[in-house]
């Protein structure tokens, strides 16, 4: 009985594991840098994508608009700092940036 209570609690701890995983940033962030002024869940220096897939979710054009804005960067729509623009992003990969970023909404 008691390998049975362990492997129910292996196999439940993995299920959270996975699951905290899933939200993790995706690795194109990670090799254009995005993580040095984006996190998931807590501002830093630009929004947090939570808070960016919140405030858009259910906004027409919201995919083409936040493409735009990695790709020419901007500035006052969540304070003064201005984001560069990413000129180092392909098309593909700000599509996957937005597609994960929207993906986030609650």
């Amino acid at each position: 009985m008691k390998p049975f209570i362990v492997s129910i609690a292996v196999v439940l701890g993995m299920g959270f594991v996975g699951s905290a995983m899933s939200a993790d940033m995706p690795e194109i962030a990670k090799k254009l840098g995005c993580n040095a002024c984006h996190s998931i869940e807590k501002k830093i220096v630009g929004p947090a994508w939570q808070a960016v897939a919140d405030k858009y979710k259910g906004v027409a054009g919201a995919a083409d608009k936040l493409n735009a804005k990695i790709a020419k960067g901007g500035s006052g729509v969540w304070g003064a700092t201005p984001m560069p623009p990413q000129i180092r992003a392909s098309d593909a990969d700000r599509k996957e940036l937005v597609t994960f970023i929207l993906g986030l909404a609650k």
